[in-house]
């Protein structure tokens, strides 16, 4: 009699812990098998590409890197990622509005700027506009003002490295703005991007960068994770290529995303690696 107890209890035990096992593969992501979107890649060509371009398909095809937020400054970085047709590589490219670094500071009151976006637009398969750079009141410019009115018109996406305030004036231009926030304000705080989310529906944050996700011991902070439980279709992962030491750092970059998106369960991973690019991009192009 004992012994048939021990066996029914070591049976329920058994039956328990598989549970549990199963449980977890079924809720926490395979981290070396998650398709990755670089929501941030910029293949600049100023004076000359750091890598040729067969070297950067070889670092995207390494990284398990299946589709790219292609920009470049100036914008012939994106027509080769685009002229490439890589297979196995979706490319979603963004018109940049520099020609030069100096256009970084300058760009929201030049007319030339303004010109520049209306001529690339004419390639016919742009998807949206940035990143670029824009603080403050500066969002206010009536060049920004056009930029914008040009994207809702275009259906365009805009990728606006920005703090809070010109995020908002971007938005007061037109409420219809489909805005992709670089870096999701660096360090505003995650209640803060919560409340930002609710107002502005049309609002994605991208998180290159972005500090405080997850502790020193490599663990998604609480806030963070109860961030992602609410909001993981609102948010994607990029590279940042914005310098060489990126390109450098690139499977550090991406071993590290792929670390704390483990962390996740499995349908939260998939949408912040590449789900939600697909949402918001798709449908993706046979290459």
């Amino acid at each position: 009699m004992i012994r048939r107890v021990k066996a029914a209890l070591l049976g329920l035990a058994l039956a328990a812990m598989a549970g549990s096992i199963l449980c977890h593969a079924q809720t926490a992501a395979d981290p070396a098998r998650l398709e990755i979107f670089d929501a941030h890649l910029h293949y600049n060509q100023e004076p000359a590409p750091f890598y040729p371009l067969d070297k950067v398909l070889e670092i995207f095809r390494r990284n398990g890197v299946t589709g790219i937020l292609a920009t470049s400054r100036p914008n012939k970085g994106t027509h080769q990622l685009m002229d490439a047709k890589a297979q196995g590589l979706w490319v979603v490219p963004f018109i940049r509005p520099y020609r030069t670094r100096a256009d970084i500071q300058t760009w929201f009151n030049d007319e030339g700027i303004y010109d520049l976006i209306l001529d690339e637009y004419k390639r016919g398969y742009y998807r949206g506009i940035g990143e670029f750079h824009i603080y403050g009141k500066s969002a206010s410019s009536e060049i920004a003002r056009r930029v914008v009115n040009f994207a809702v018109e275009k259906n365009l996406f805009l990728h606006a490295h920005c703090d809070e305030e010109a995020l908002l004036i971007l938005f007061s231009h037109n409420p219809k703005a489909k805005i992709v926030w670089a870096h999701t304000g660096f360090s505003t705080p995650p209640a803060r991007v919560a409340e930002l989310f609710a107002k502005y529906p049309a609002l994605w944050g991208e998180l290159s960068y972005r500090s405080g996700v997850t502790g020193n011991d490599g663990a998604i902070s609480s806030e963070w994770r109860d961030l992602f439980a609410r909001h993981s279709d609102r948010f994607l992962i990029g590279s940042d290529t914005w310098i060489n030491e990126r390109w450098f750092s690139y499977d550090g970059i991406f071993r590290t995303y792929r670390e704390w998106l483990a962390q996740l369960p499995q349908d939260q991973a998939k949408r912040i690696a590449s789900g939600n690019a697909e949402r918001l991009f798709g449908p993706r192009k046979a290459e």
